[in-house]
């Protein structure tokens, strides 16, 4: 095994142990992840989120869990709403909150049912306009109060922005605590999380599908890396690959009809096509290099992968039914993990400059910023309407999963499980 690939096997399966941020579930919502933001000239727009009628008597908080997520988008910034009390059915006094400096207004209120669910209701008001935005109501389950409240966020930031928001959208990520490893599907702010496999071997490599509803990854349950395809809503999972040799590193591709994985069942680690139903796959180059950790374009007609064909890992593009391979990165000799923005414009991958730091390209220039002075980056994933990037760290002497704009400017730490944390990915949007 070259030292490129063992690099990548040991920063996925033996991180240093450390302890993970997982604070009580019974805190308040705002303490459980910390949004920091730095930089200048933030054009943030101001909004005001006063506490939702009922609330206190509600097992979730809805205004504090939309506050956190309109300000780790990075385009918001919360008004100080103290001392007022207006809910959805109150036409709000519009000078009380432009003195308060907010350009828009949500209110709304909770309340229990007689069959138990709760209701949530809200209302958004453009405050320099005085204008009515509209709002919603959502009846839930109590379980699912968490997921109501982040899709009043994306309520409310497509309303202001013209863009769909990602709140009520899903993350997969891979602890390992103690001899356990545990894959979790959480929302996006790494709350409410889900165990979808646990097992004494490694877990690597998460995928989501096109549709959401399924993931590939790699586990080590055969004391060798083989691929499954795991149904989300049931738990049904189904063996893809498991060929002679190393299967991993599984990516759907956009229409999901097929994944590009990562064999080595001819010698060495190349790239192929295999059907999501599984079958004989299809090798896509024959290089005496080491082929890995593909990922599509958006569009399909491309593959991404890393490389050490010229000596070094690096991240090289090529058709997406095989071909010829052109070179991507040029900064740096240590390229790795790439990840293609859902809109084809970006691509985040890790670089080892000073450690390893997750980095930007402009894919129509080439141009390239490292947005993190963090040393221990990895697996960085897209959001879907490619705002976002989440990806692993630590930070502070802890394991951290991570949100991040583009420019680096605003990060927020999530809420994890125990243990060391790693592998995320960021889900699509959901239908």
């Amino acid at each position: 095994m070259t030292r490129f690939l063992a690099r990548i096997t040991r920063r996925r399966l033996a991180q240093s142990i450390a302890v993970a941020l997982a604070l009580p579930s019974a805190a308040p919502v705002l303490a459980q992840f910390r949004v920091e933001v730095s930089g200048v000239g933030l054009r943030q727009m101001p909004i005001a989120l006063p506490p939702f009628r009922g609330e206190d008597g509600a097992p979730q908080k809805p205004a504090a869990i939309v506050q956190a997520d309109l300000e780790r988008s990075g385009l918001f910034r919360a008004v100080n709403a103290s001392g007022q009390a207006p809910d959805e059915t109150t036409v709000p006094d519009m000078a009380v909150w432009r003195e308060r400096g907010a350009d828009s207004l949500a209110a709304g209120s909770v309340q229990r049912q007689g069959d138990g669910r709760w209701q949530v209701r809200f209302r958004l008001w453009d405050v320099v306009q005085g204008q009515d935005l509209g709002g919603r109501g959502y009846t839930v389950p109590q379980s699912d109060l968490r997921l109501a409240s982040h899709k009043v966020a994306d309520y409310i930031y497509e309303k202001l922005t013209g863009e769909k928001g990602v709140f009520s959208t899903r993350l997969a990520y891979v602890t390992k605590a103690g001899s356990r490893y545990t894959l979790w599907v959480a929302d996006s702010d790494g709350e409410n999380a889900q165990a979808a496999l646990s097992s004494p071997e490694p877990i690597i490599s998460p995928s989501w599908s096109p549709d959401g509803r399924q993931l590939a990854y790699v586990s080590f349950e055969s004391r060798k890396p083989v691929i499954y395809v795991h149904d989300v809503a049931s738990g049904r999972r189904r063996l893809l690959a498991n060929f002679r040799g190393s299967n991993s590193a599984p990516a759907w591709s956009p229409d999901g009809r097929s994944l590009a994985v990562t064999l080595s069942r001819d010698g060495g680690s190349q790239l192929y096509l295999i059907s999501a139903g599984g079958g004989e796959p299809r090798r896509l180059a024959k290089t005496s290099a080491i082929d890995t950790e593909p990922v599509f374009s958006p569009d399909g007609s491309s593959i991404y992968f890393v490389s050490d064909r010229g000596g070094a890992p690096q991240v090289y593009r090529m058709p997406a039914g095989g071909g010829a391979a052109q070179r991507v990165t040029f900064s740096g000799n240590y390229n790795i993990s790439p990840s293609i923005s859902p809109d084809g414009r970006w691509m985040a991958y890790i670089s080892r400059s000073a450690g390893f730091r997750l980095h930007v390209m402009e894919l129509a220039t080439g141009n390239t910023t490292a947005i993190t002075d963090t040393t221990e980056d990895e697996s960085p994933s897209f959001a879907p309407n490619s705002r976002l990037i989440v990806y692993a760290t630590r930070q502070g002497g802890r394991d951290a999963l991570m949100t991040t704009t583009l420019d680096g400017k605003i990060k927020a730490r999530l809420a994890g499980k125990g243990g060391d944390i790693r592998e995320p990915a960021w889900g699509p949007f959901q239908n």
